[in-house]
């Protein structure tokens, strides 16, 4: 997808308009001057001059600006031809400087106010030098022209780097002081070099010709072969300093989209929020760096505490019981501690700590309101109900955004800040395009990475995810089984979920007597294996009786040779078997629990840890009620 250039503001075009306004006049005034009184040819000289070096710029790191070593030129032509020269000598260096420009939409509007802002500057700042010295005298003295010349290259290096920071203070969404600081402060050396040496030219040459430009350009070399070397250096440290923190971010959002896939969030859904929270925070007025920086982090990891929860309190279907709220409601205290190990440059665990507070007070987990919230915390809360409400979830459909709206209205002021409710409605139509396209990038990288990893195995966050979900039908079998009150129930229970956890048809228990050191298959939970029930295996024999003589579990036996000739009447028939011991949390021996399947090495890792896991919870139903021995149980259907 091609690069989409973001749309200026109402404030930029307006601010642009001035400066290409007042630059086009002060270069149709100088053009005109020109004309009316042409000063001596040597200006031409000065110009080619600017013109070749100008051709030899300097990228500024961080912002798109680039600069040359011209100046000397400049100051020279104002000192020795006036504003109108070294207007349009500037005017020619802004040229060359645009020209390295890139080709995105706005280069041609970013061109014509770089232009218009050096010419407009150097306008201004040549006409205070005049009004300091009205007239250049013809053999001037250092002491006569150091304060004008020094006027002149601080006002034209003020003028023209603040008209470039305020414009990228629109495009960047920052204080212009702060972008002036840091990207253009230390800039003025080069305009006090270029001032020093048209100085020096001026005072003991009054004149350009070969001998001046001889002794300037190997100056000029030299200070733009060390501003080169500096800024490179400068530039690799800052390509460093990126790719760490890039690095540090994919970190942070793997941790993220691995909190989420326990969750079972749709991938897209932490890429969606950080893009709509950090939006919002700029539309509310957040231009601070650290600021938006702790909020972006924030968006990323708001849910990690999620991690210490339970997962079927996580994806619980229904609503959650008042026990199971107080344990969700930890995870917002359990994942600010955990991150507060973290030193982070911004304030990040604050809004992770209270992005469950609400307006009035009624949230958690400190209880606290208003503007005793964090703002990042304030705009995470809305953000996340929003695209949460907007997304499948595994207990609802996704609601419409009219629908999400509605929601978010009606709880405007009483769980959310109004103000933050108001800008995200009102900015939500310029901020969705861009977080579906960040939501469906993080798809198509975890799409691409499960490609890449089918050779080996499956995607990673695929099994967090298949994890997450056989957690929640384990817990809630476990549940069903212990406040089951017979055998029948309990296996019925465990067929269910042996189909939704294993590729078996069902399963038998088959119960081991120590009267008769034998195992009697004494369930089964679906009725196409009601012709194992009464079936005895002694201890070592077939694979339940090895099962039952070693206390281990096997898995991808064939089934024949623990159902023998009975295999022949069961359908569909079974290929392969998973056998595990039936044990109390004491350690005493039930029996043994084997599921079939009709198909042939189908059992992983993971299928024998979940049917390890459904044994375990029969064994600590049996050792509560303990059924006769002499009673089977066969399958029988129930409704209802």
């Amino acid at each position: 997808m091609p690069h989409r250039a973001p749309r200026l503001s109402a404030g930029a075009r307006i601010y642009i308009g001035i400066i290409v306004t007042a630059g086009t006049l002060a270069v149709g005034a100088s053009v005109y001057d020109l004309t009316v009184a042409p000063p001596s040819p040597q200006w031409l000289v000065l110009a080619g001059l600017a013109f070749l070096t100008g051709s030899f710029s300097i990228k500024l790191p961080s912002i798109n600006a680039r600069i040359s070593v011209s100046e000397a030129f400049v100051f020279a032509a104002v000192l020795l031809f006036g504003a109108s020269a070294a207007t349009i000598i500037v005017t020619l260096d802004a040229i060359i400087l645009s020209s390295w420009g890139s080709s995105r939409r706005h280069s041609k509007i970013r061109a014509a106010f770089n232009i218009c802002a050096a010419a407009t500057a150097i306008w201004v700042a040549a006409h205070l030098f005049r009004l300091l010295l009205p007239q250049t005298p013809s053999s001037p003295r250092l002491e006569e022209i150091i304060l004008p010349v020094a006027v002149l290259s601080a006002s034209y290096f003020a003028i023209n780097s603040f008209f470039v920071a305020i414009a990228v203070s629109y495009e960047k969404a920052s204080s212009p002081v702060e972008i002036w600081k840091q990207n253009f402060a230390w800039v003025g050396l080069n305009y006090l070099g270029g001032a020093s040496v048209a100085m020096l030219l001026v005072t003991y040459r009054q004149s350009i010709d070969l001998t001046a430009v001889s002794v300037i350009l190997p100056i000029l070399a030299i200070t733009y072969l060390t501003f080169r070397t500096a800024l490179g250096r400068l530039a690799d440290a800052n390509r460093h300093v990126t790719q760490v923190n890039d690095l540090y971010l994919s970190t942070i959002e793997t941790l993220a989209m691995a909190v989420d896939a326990k969750d079972q969030i749709t991938h897209g859904h932490i890429r969606r929020v950080q893009v709509y929270a950090v939006e919002l925070a700029k539309r509310l007025g957040v231009t601070e760096p650290s600021q938006l920086k702790a909020i972006e982090a924030a968006a990323l990891l708001h849910d990690m505490g999620k991690l210490a929860i339970p997962e079927h309190i996580l994806n619980k279907p229904g609503k959650l019981t008042p026990a199971e709220f107080e344990t969700m409601k930890r995870h917002a205290d359990i994942g600010a501690d955990l991150l507060s190990s973290i030193r982070f440059p911004y304030p990040v665990v604050p809004i992770v700590r209270h992005h469950h507070e609400q307006w009035n007070g009624q949230g958690y987990p400190s209880g606290i309101s208003g503007t005793d919230i964090p703002l990042g915390a304030r705009i995470l809360a809305v953000v996340d109900c929003f695209d949460a409400l907007n997304s499948d979830r595994p207990y609802r459909p996704r609601l419409s955004v009219s629908e999400a709206f509605t929601i978010l209205r009606e709880r405007r002021g009483t769980m959310y800040d109004p103000l933050v409710v108001d800008q995200f409605l009102a900015g939500y139509h310029e901020m969705v395009a861009s977080a579906n396209e960040a939501g469906e990038q993080a798809r198509s990288l975890l799409v691409n990475h499960a490609v890449a990893e089918s050779t080996s195995g499956s995607n990673a966050f695929e099994e967090i995810r298949a994890a997450a979900a056989d957690g929640a039908v384990l817990a809630a079998t476990r549940q069903n089984i212990l406040d089951s009150h017979g055998l029948a129930d309990v296996m019925s229970a465990l067929g269910q979920a042996v189909r939704q956890l294993t590729p078996s048809s069902g399963c038998a228990y088959f119960r081991y007597s120590s009267e008769t050191d034998d195992l009697l298959c004494a369930s089964v939970s679906t009725d196409k294996l009601n012709a194992l029930l009464g079936l005895r295996i002694r201890p070592g024999e077939r694979v339940s009786g090895w099962v039952a003589a070693n206390r281990q579990t096997i898995s991808n036996s064939d089934a024949t040779l623990d159902l023998g000739q009975t295999s022949l009447v069961v359908e569909p028939r079974p290929r392969s078997a998973v056998s595990t011991p039936v044990t109390s949390p004491q350690g005493d021996f039930h029996g043994v629990l084997t599921a079939y399947s009709p198909l042939v090495d189908v059992f992983t890792h993971r299928h024998v840890y979940a049917f390890e896991q459904l044994a375990n919870s029969l064994g600590e139903h049996l050792s509560k009620s303990r059924p006769k021995a002499s009673k089977l149980v066969p399958f029988q259907q129930r409704h209802g």
